[in-house]
């Protein structure tokens, strides 16, 4: 089990369950939510994602239909983003207290991407999303 928390501390939560689908998402949104060149982020079943304190200040925004991007209402800091749509939590890595020892697969929405940003590593890249395993 891992623990992750916002800036402020005034959310806390847990992850259980093997994460999936670890990426550095470099789509428009995903930028705009970070306030960065790009978004580490990683999927776990849904209800392996437990609020432990600070629930009344978890904030919702309805970024696509059926996609909750979950944030603090106090700190802004990004947690978690919900579907409604499918059992799925996408958990935003930078977000979580220890390290979770897990290999990025790669960077998604490439085509997207911010101009500045050079990406300089050698994981594969998808202008969109990659191929279903």
């Amino acid at each position: 089990m891992l623990t992750g928390s916002c800036l402020c501390g005034g959310i806390r939560y847990e992850v259980s369950g093997p994460f999936v689908k670890p990426a550095y998402c470099h789509c428009t949104q995903c930028r705009k939510a970070t306030g960065s060149a790009f978004a580490a982020n990683a999927s776990l079943a849904a209800d392996g994602f437990r609020i432990v304190s600070g629930e009344a200040l978890l904030a919702r925004y309805e970024s696509s239909p059926g996609q909750l991007r979950c944030f603090c209402s106090r700190c802004g800091s990004p947690l978690v983003k919900l579907y409604t749509d499918r059992p799925e939590a996408r958990i935003r890595l930078g977000s979580l207290d220890d390290d979770p020892h897990l290999e990025m697969a790669g960077h998604v929405f490439t085509r997207e991407k911010a101009p500045w940003y050079e990406i300089r590593d050698d994981l594969p890249r998808f202008d969109t999303l990659p191929p279903a395993r």
